[in-house]
């Protein structure tokens, strides 16, 4: 959809983002910004779904190099395809020569050393494949493990999409043949959607590891205990080990993310040792006692240590 001078919108302003921005910082500047306007967390707010609309948009875009180098080069014109103006001079340089180009995909193919075009022996030009399309999709925790059935808005067409169950940060689904058509063959090329997590408050991924982190007493670390712990699908008991450590992670056997070919991960539970605040006569006694009595020093290794 070609993007005229009343209606350009400012991709880098719209992430907050410089103009220098790496790929890095797009990425958590989308992620940060998506999970506040996804409509998901704003039913019914139009202003919020715009800007969520936007949001993907500049996203697109931006975390494309291609495109980017694109939107950066020509700015407002930079999506449309038979776009022969004369840039602003602070455009392509003054070297560049628009009227050998038949179309302005000929010229950018050019400018990035891409061949989109071929002659056929009879001297006819054919088209190559229409373009592909990249867009960002962003999921709750709940609707990537049990997968969900989505709605999107591509310019002006509305695409149903089914996202499996075991999405995670970084998939990508291919959808054959709903990309946006060619400018020249109105052929469609295909569409790839990217998958975006939104936070969750307990579970979180380290690599391709579903984590949790699961707080225990110090009585329960040094004599170990039973005690149970939320999973995606429901709360199981998990045995804490006597002598467990801060930081120690504990494996649950199936109880992780759905895999994409059938059957579920491991949940890793990371233990966190917190200590009472505010304690009872008894607790209080049962602790005087202990420091009083203990023989164990965890700071022994520190003794010889100088500079």
């Amino acid at each position: 959809m070609a993007i005229g001078k009343t209606d350009f919108k400012d991709y880098y302003s719209v992430l907050g983002v410089s103009k220098t921005a790496t790929p890095e910082e797009i990425k958590r500047a989308y992620r940060k910004i998506a999970r506040k306007h996804h409509p998901d967390l704003n039913p019914g707010d139009k202003e919020a779904e715009a800007k969520f609309k936007d949001l993907n948009e500049a996203n697109e875009v931006l975390s494309d190099p291609e495109k980017r180098e694109k939107y950066d080069h020509f700015g407002q014109h930079w999506n449309q395809p038979n776009y022969t103006e004369s840039p602003p001079p602070s455009e392509p340089s003054a070297g560049n020569n628009f009227d050998q180009y038949g179309d302005f995909d000929a010229f950018i193919n050019d400018l990035l050393g891409r061949s989109q075009r071929r002659t056929s022996s009879d001297g006819f030009r054919s088209q190559a494949p229409a373009p592909d399309t990249e867009a960002a999709i962003v999921l709750t925790f709940s609707e990537a493990f049990h997968g969900v059935q989505k709605r999107l808005q591509l310019d002006n067409d509305t695409i149903n999409v089914r996202i499996p169950a075991g999405a995670t940060t970084g998939s990508r689904i291919r959808l054959k043949g709903k990309g946006r058509p060619s400018p020249f063959s109105q052929q469609r090329g295909d569409l790839y959607l990217t998958i975006e997590l939104l936070p969750h408050s307990f579970f979180h991924f380290e690599g391709d590891r579903l984590m949790c982190n699961v707080p225990i007493r110090p009585d329960e670390a040094v004599l170990g205990t039973e005690i149970n712990v939320p999973t995606p699908d429901g709360s199981v008991t998990m045995k804490v080990p006597k002598g467990s450590q801060t930081g120690q992670s504990l494996r649950l056997r199936g109880k992780g993310w759905t895999l994409p070919k059938g059957g579920r991960g491991d949940l890793f539970a990371k233990l966190q040792i917190v200590t009472p605040q505010d304690l009872n006569e008894i607790e209080q006694e049962c602790y005087e006692k202990i420091q009083a009595n203990t023989t164990f020093n965890p700071r022994a290794h520190l003794e010889d240590i100088k500079l």
